[in-house]
């Protein structure tokens, strides 16, 4: 249950920093609503996993799917620009925190 309620956790980062970009310095309602309520559910989705797994692999794995479906979304978007090198590194992450998993 741990990894299930972490993995939820990473993508509810990538929720919460794509809205911190869109609330441009918290201006706007709906982004900065999101933004917090993400951010909320992100942190105690991680502490949760802390309770059973350990803090550096939790961590890892819920910085590195936050990080890579963040890239991903902003891509897809046209926000930033999409390069096969970018998708070459995103698939690193994602490699390694399967990798984590697999290990523990």
């Amino acid at each position: 249950m741990s990894w299930i309620i972490l993995i939820i956790s990473g993508v509810l980062e990538a929720v919460w920093a794509t809205a911190l970009g869109k609330s441009e310095g918290f201006t706007k309602p709906g982004p900065t609503i999101t933004f917090v309520i993400g951010l909320l559910l992100s942190m105690a989705g991680l502490a949760y996993a802390m309770r059973d797994l350990p803090t550096g692999t939790a961590y890892a794995v819920w910085v590195g799917i936050g990080a890579s479906l963040t890239v991903a979304y902003a891509m897809i978007t046209g926000a930033e620009p999409f390069s096969v090198l970018k998708l070459i590194f995103i698939l690193g992450i994602v490699g390694c925190v399967i990798g984590l998993k697999l290990l523990h």
